[in-house]
């Protein structure tokens, strides 16, 4: 399938409630902070990870939509089957650490790669730790999320009414259980820039249908991201701007500061404690060549 033909950007916007959408593993898990402004913070690599699970789920076996990145993969593996699928068996580990001398053949390796995993094609990746099979810069990027207003984390403790061994079961006596701690966010909405290159597209092979599945994915991927952490996670709007041309009608930090997303009157000392809390207005007098959709 050829590559799209026109450069995006999007406004995505999702809420938690009573949850941690992205624990800290340097602070004890807790949710992540700006911690000038108190603002919640959401990583890209969190936001991608739950896209190329939904994908997986998705698309499961599907030829062209493996998942470079996969849960527990050996990636040096994955590059491996790229060399492999151009006529590169039989290398030595110092062969393995080079794109081949012949640019055809390198060439043919990140393309392989590109065409069969799905991440790849759309993010990018390094590949080139050990078993090199070269670097794709990726046509879709996302920033970090940023909560709209200050959020304050809550730790919560809770007790566990088993035990893992026997020596700790004659340990406890009574009513003693072992403690714990959770660590939530009681209410928290979160904003993300993503921008879409269709020049780059055309390296990688990202196509309409990978963008369809990526706005899908977008739309329902905290729907198959539950957990005790997560529980509560929704996608509120994805705001898709649309250039007629590859290379874009306008600067992306213009048409994001046409999305408004602010308090329902009259709520502004408050905290928010649901969606219905805020309000988002799109000013649609867009630059000429710029076209707006709502997607959510």
């Amino acid at each position: 399938m050829s590559a799209i033909a026109h450069r995006y950007e999007f406004v995505y916007l999702f809420d938690i409630t009573n949850g941690n959408p992205n624990g800290d593993p340097d602070a004890g898990n807790l949710p992540r902070l700006d911690p000038e402004t108190n603002r919640g913070l959401v990583t890209d690599v969190c936001l991608k990870r739950k896209v190329r699970n939904f994908v997986s789920l998705d698309k499961e076996d599907a030829s062209g939509y493996a998942i470079y990145m996969a849960e527990r993969a050996i990636l040096n593996n994955q590059h491996a089957l790229g060399r492999k699928a151009v006529g590169l068996e039989e290398e030595t580990k110092e062969e393995q650490k080079k794109l081949p001398k012949d640019e055809a053949k390198a060439r043919a390796i990140t393309a392989w790669m590109c065409s069969n995993f799905f991440d790849v094609r759309t993010f990018g990746a390094v590949m080139t730790t050990g078993v090199n099979a070269g670097q794709v810069r990726g046509p879709v990027q996302m920033a970090f999320a940023t909560s709209i207003d200050p959020v304050v984390p809550l730790e919560i403790s809770i007790t566990r009414m088993a035990v893992t061994t026997e020596k700790e079961a004659e340990a406890q006596s009574g009513d003693n259980r072992t403690m714990g701690r959770k660590h939530i966010i009681p209410y928290g909405l979160y904003r993300a820039h993503g921008f879409i290159s269709a020049k780059l597209a055309e390296r990688t092979g990202f196509s309409d249908a990978d963008l369809a599945l990526f706005w899908q994915a977008l739309t329902n991927m905290f729907e198959h991201d539950r957990s005790a952490a997560r529980g509560e996670m929704a996608a509120r709007k994805l705001i898709v701007f649309k250039h007629e041309s590859a290379m874009g009608n306008a600067p992306a930090h213009v048409l994001f500061d046409k999305v408004k997303v602010s308090r329902v009157d009259g709520e502004a000392d408050t905290p928010a404690r649901s969606y219905a809390d805020y309000q988002v207005t799109i000013d649609e007098n867009l630059p000429q060549g710029v076209s707006v959709t709502e997607l959510i």
